[in-house]
């Protein structure tokens, strides 16, 4: 118990010498059971620690065991060479520093490469499955249980020009998939949460964080929590490392750093509230790229693929062939929201028949028209509008080129005949991306740059990889990669 367990509604820290008892010890605390944090717990025990996993919620998983469960790992890994796929940690790096970029931590990027193939392989040694098929059409995640796809439009424009394409989405294997309940990403988390287990890894679920607690030298040495709103004192001899998850359901916080996410939050769980942020501020932690967002676009990758996309201005503004989360940021976050998708009717036809993961993208379309010039018309746009940009994109593609925007010539072809048009406007949801800046060991970085004393994070509570830009995979990726860099740091105090 504390001297002062009313004030749990501050996020200012705690002092120790205010703690009467500690309710509970260890050498590492891990706040948070998603991917970061059980991959620290993990790692925290097997260096020797103590070690305790403090939960908000009654069950492990956290978003991680809602996603797809891309894991973005390359560099030759051995399911990469088991399909055939030649990659090397600095082609990888070359991507990922064009792809998540502009303002990319350069050494976090090539650290993260370099130690790819190391990552996977301990992943398979949790018991976490890879299947070793390759799923090689447009798609938001493999329809069945293949291993391995492209998902951060390694294969498009620009980046196939940049770096030699491979691809890096790993999946776990997982058969009876079902989407946005349970996914590759259950089958990522279930053998970890099974090796804490093995570990004897001490848990206790419902209990969320609220102040960290700090020595007269300003160090971390715990953390005050709450269980059914009873104060609970946790102390951590050796650190604590938040795995909290990232603010996309704070609606102040986005309000102050990602105002266009406003009332779109999507793959996260309201748990993510920012409250590791929050917390690791109260100290002076320094916060990076807290602007950034992944943004996904509900719209089908077969179809965006075989038709073109406008803006509210029926002008083209990104290959339709990459990946959906590109082209979804550049439709929030550069296009006001604006899309519309035009296909005609033997390329509708063709990507229908195709397999999918997502069925539910493809719904009817708002518009069908039998020329370009009655569909502009059906949109509302001026005239000659959408009938220039049809005009250009056929002339070019009657070549099967697309010089304006690079899309591979397998998707050019020119659009005749009946022409549908899917309304994609207001059609996106993402989660943020930014958070508190971290070294290569997860030390919390301190406005001056150096680490606060005892305080780890990793996960979505961080700047992680991804500067702006993001690939399928990053979270997942980052996540557990610097979550055991958190965990075996924090383990050596």
């Amino acid at each position: 118990m504390t001297e002062e367990p009313s004030r749990i509604d501050t996020v200012r820290p705690l002092r120790a010498s205010a703690v009467t008892q500690w309710d509970i010890e260890a050498d590492v605390v891990v706040a948070g059971y998603g991917i970061a944090g059980v991959c620290a717990a993990i790692e925290a025990a097997r260096a020797g620690a103590n070690v305790v996993i403090l939960e908000r919620t009654g069950g492990w998983g956290g978003a991680a065991a809602l996603a797809g469960g891309f894991v973005y790992l390359g560099g030759g890994t051995a399911l990469q060479q088991a399909l055939g796929f030649d990659d090397t940690a600095d082609n990888m790096a070359t991507f990922l520093t064009a792809a998540l970029g502009p303002g990319v931590d350069q050494a976090k990027i090539d650290d993260y490469c370099a130690g790819s193939v190391e990552h996977f392989d301990w992943l398979v040694d949790c018991g976490v499955p890879f299947k070793e098929s390759f799923w090689g059409e447009p798609g938001w995640e493999p329809p069945h249980d293949e291993g391995l796809m492209y998902s951060g439009g390694e294969n498009s424009a620009p980046f196939l020009d940049l770096a030699k394409p491979a691809p890096r989405g790993h999946v776990p294997e997982f058969a009876e998939k079902k989407i946005g309940r349970r996914s590759g990403g259950y089958m990522l988390m279930k053998p970890l949460a099974e090796t804490v287990e093995k570990l004897g890894i001490a848990v206790e679920y419902d209990t969320r964080i609220r102040r960290l607690i700090v020595d007269e030298d300003d160090r971390v040495v715990g953390v005050l929590a709450t269980n059914y709103g009873k104060p609970v004192t946790v102390r951590a001899a050796r650190g604590v490392v938040l795995a909290t998850g990232s603010f996309a359901y704070d609606k102040d916080m986005i309000a102050r750093y990602t105002p266009k996410l406003t009332g779109r939050p999507g793959a996260a769980i309201e748990e993510h509230d920012g409250i590791g942020i929050r917390l690791a501020q109260a100290l002076g932690a320094e916060l990076a790229h807290m602007d950034a967002s992944e943004v996904a676009i509900f719209g089908d990758p077969q179809m965006m693929a075989r038709g073109i996309l406008v803006n509210g201005r029926g002008q083209r503004y990104i290959p339709e062939d990459t990946y959906a989360g590109r082209i979804g940021q550049a439709t929030l976050l550069q296009q006001d929201n604006q899309a519309f998708l035009i296909i005609d009717e033997k390329s509708l036809e063709e990507a229908l028949n195709t397999v999918t993961a997502t069925p539910f993208f493809r719904f009817p379309p708002k518009w069908v028209a039998e020329t370009a010039a009655e569909l502009e018309a059906e949109m509302g746009l001026p005239a000659q509008a959408l009938q220039t940009t049809i005009a250009t994109y056929n002339q070019h593609a009657e070549h099967g080129e697309d010089p304006l925007l690079g899309k591979k010539p397998q998707w050019v072809r020119p659009i005749s005949g009946s022409i549908a048009c899917y309304d994609l406007r207001g059609f996106t949801a993402g989660f943020t991306l930014g958070g508190l800046r971290t070294d290569l060991d997860s030390r919390v970085l301190h406005v001056s740059g150096e680490p606060i004393a005892g305080l780890f994070a990793a996960g979505r509570c961080t700047s992680g990889l991804c500067a702006g830009g993001y690939v399928s995979g990053a979270s997942l990726g980052d996540g557990s990669f610097y979550g055991r860099r958190a965990g075996k740091a924090a383990a050596a105090g």
